[in-house]
């Protein structure tokens, strides 16, 4: 086959295969006790993240913190991509909202992934994406991120973004 040919099939790979989202939505709230304990940090949480900041100030930028709330949120997501097996943005607004409420943000964005095998993959990937860029050099105070795998070792990603 072409590679002229191919470049739909690609694009459409890509679309699949990871996504960013900074939608408005109807007013719905994660309840509180879903926020409670997150997770602890994997590995792979921790170098992702690590990996984000290091670009970022490479850019003159400003390093993010870190935040429980959010990690709790993105956890939630995660672990729903993982049960319907499809990496997504459902529920979007369920988790912007909840952020507004339990994290004081004013500004909301996520990027979501799927079958990365590293964070160096994942991280790459998203700065190759203008959108995804976008979310991660973008004035944001504060992230965090949860990944997860699915019984068959496929990880799946949710990196949240907020600004207070």
């Amino acid at each position: 086959m072409r590679p002229t040919k191919m470049l739909p099939l690609l694009a459409l790979i890509a679309l699949l295969t990871f996504s960013c989202s900074t939608e408005e939505y109807p007013e719905e709230t994660i309840d509180s006790f879903e926020l409670q304990n997150p997770p602890s940090p994997k590995t792979i949480e921790i170098e992702i993240l690590e990996r984000i900041n290091a670009h970022r100030i490479g850019l003159g930028l400003s390093p993010l913190n870190n935040h429980n709330t959010i990690k709790a949120v993105a956890f939630t997501h995660t672990d729903y991509m993982v049960e319907v097996n499809q990496v997504s943005h459902d529920n979007f607004f369920q988790r912007k909202n909840s952020l507004i409420q339990n994290a004081s943000a004013t500004k909301v964005s996520e990027n979501v992934a799927y079958a990365f095998s590293s964070a160096e993959s994942v991280v790459n990937a998203w700065l190759n994406s203008e959108g995804h860029r976008a979310n991660i050099e973008g004035d944001f105070t504060d992230f965090d991120i949860s990944a997860e795998q699915n019984s068959e070792g496929k990880w799946y990603f949710t990196n949240i973004f907020i600004k207070k």
